[in-house]
């Protein structure tokens, strides 16, 4: 499966200062497949090291850090020579050898034409300050796949041409729009995970089958990533990320007017009512990659972070699949699209998980008094509102108060609606499933 970050990689692999590059992301967004099958097409040889299967390679690191030292007994563990001008060494979970991402230093010092690449899931966990060597490497992240990426994974190449080669301010042939509409629904329930993607793909003739396949993989997943808490953060420590973890989605059901709400900490975990004390399993989850925060500012004013408490914030599932297996709805539902108030739920947070796809550092939403716009995005030093509607009513109040007090130079709307553009008004309305396209210069006025 072709990802987007494989013209990112080829551009790292043509620079000049070329420096060791760091691949991070949540598990199972698929690091290993996308590095192994670079070094297989790019170079003459790939040279593959995974620290968390093999635990004996930690040796190779425990004495001289210098390359050629490490170089020379990587060359006789692997029985291969290593040829620093064609070749590409791996090294996965990294994570699990803190003295393996200390020699990347060594490594962009001594033998930086070498191509080495680092891959690891829970780096910001295990990694200390003074082991980590600042400076010397480069870093990607890699995200669940998005719904452009899903199109070419399930083999929907001609949805994918079209949205890649479309006039950006026309309206989309409505038998087109519908298709990505039911498309959307489906990577609704599907998400992006290379796996479960690889599911669907090979059942997707018969549907029911195909989603049945996905709920199980999904479920097994899930069991991997509690797992994986309860390995690498302590017996206690893990039952309160676990927990939190779960609640992201069981939250939905207090909101009613389909909008994901502030986070809060009550009712999670008996006798926790406050953030300081839930606040190291927050960081825990945003640091494995499983959730994604957008911090609630009051103030549509630059910068956002200026206007925002490190205690007030919404929360959401890193892939929008594994939100509908942590909620227990039925594939049914969520394609037949009446699951209630869940659907805005379900909307936002493909969006915040598009918007992090494709670029955002951070995320916030903006409240003040009643008034609430779930993102607020910076373009170009421009302060942008946008406003997410699940369905195909679009009376969007907040956003119009937020305009009032604010001024922006135009709002958005992402609804089940075909594209619209009002230049008199400054609306612009877009179907949900261009949340990636958000903010392309070729798209203002």
């Amino acid at each position: 499966m072709k990802r987007d970050i494989w013209d990112k990689l080829i551009e790292w692999k043509n620079k000049r200062d070329r420096k060791p590059l760091i691949l991070k992301g949540a598990r199972q967004v698929g690091k290993t497949y996308i590095l192994r099958t670079f070094g297989k097409e790019c170079f003459s040889q790939v040279h593959y090291l995974n620290f968390e299967k093999y635990e004996q390679l930690a040796e190779i690191f425990k004495g001289d850090l210098t390359p050629q030292s490490i170089l020379r007994d990587l060359s006789f563990y692997l029985n291969a020579p290593i040829h620093k001008e064609n070749d590409l060494v791996i090294l996965d979970e990294i994570q699990n050898v803190p003295r393996a991402l200390t020699s990347l230093k060594y490594f962009q010092e001594e033998l930086p034409e070498l191509a080495i690449c680092a891959a690891g899931s829970l780096l910001g966990i295990h990694m200390s300050d003074e082991s980590f060597p600042v400076g010397k490497v480069e870093f990607l992240n890699m995200f669940p796949m998005s719904f452009e990426e899903f199109l070419r994974g399930e083999g929907d190449i001609k949805s994918l041409e079209f949205l890649r080669n479309r006039e950006k301010s026309e309206a989309i042939p409505e038998i087109i729009h519908t298709h990505l509409w039911e498309q959307l629904k489906i990577y609704f329930v599907v998400g992006g995970l290379p796996e479960i993607v690889k599911t669907f793909a090979e059942y997707k003739d018969d549907l029911f089958v195909a989603l049945q396949q996905v709920r199980e993989k999904q479920d097994n997943l899930i069991s991997t990533y509690v797992a994986d808490i309860a390995k690498h953060s302590g017996k206690q420590n893990a039952m309160h990320i676990e927990r939190l973890w779960r609640n992201v989605p069981a939250q939905l059901a207090k909101e009613h007017d389909g909008s994901a709400q502030k986070f809060k900490f009550k009712g999670i975990i008996p006798g926790i009512s406050r953030y300081s004390r839930l606040a190291g399993s927050i960081d825990w989850l945003g640091t494995a990659g499983l959730i994604v925060k957008a911090l609630i500012v009051n103030s549509g004013q630059l910068p956002f972070s200026a206007h925002a408490t490190e205690n007030s914030f919404k929360l959401y599932v890193f892939d929008v699949g594994l939100l509908g297996a942590l909620s227990g709805l039925p594939p049914k539902s969520i394609l037949e699209y009446e699951y209630g108030s869940y659907k805005g739920y379900f909307a936002e947070n493909f969006v915040a998980q598009e918007f992090v796809c494709s670029g955002a550092k951070e995320l916030y939403c903006w409240r003040e008094g009643s008034s609430e716009v779930e993102f607020l995005r910076e373009i170009n030093g421009d302060v942008l509102p946008v406003e997410i509607k699940s369905g195909w009513v679009t009376q969007a109040k907040s956003i119009k108060i937020f305009a009032q007090k604010y001024h922006p130079k135009y709002r958005t709307i992402f609804s089940a609606n075909n594209l619209s553009l009002d230049p008199v008004h400054k609306v612009r309305r877009y179907p949900l499933y261009l949340a990636s396209c958000f903010g392309q210069a070729e798209t203002c006025p």
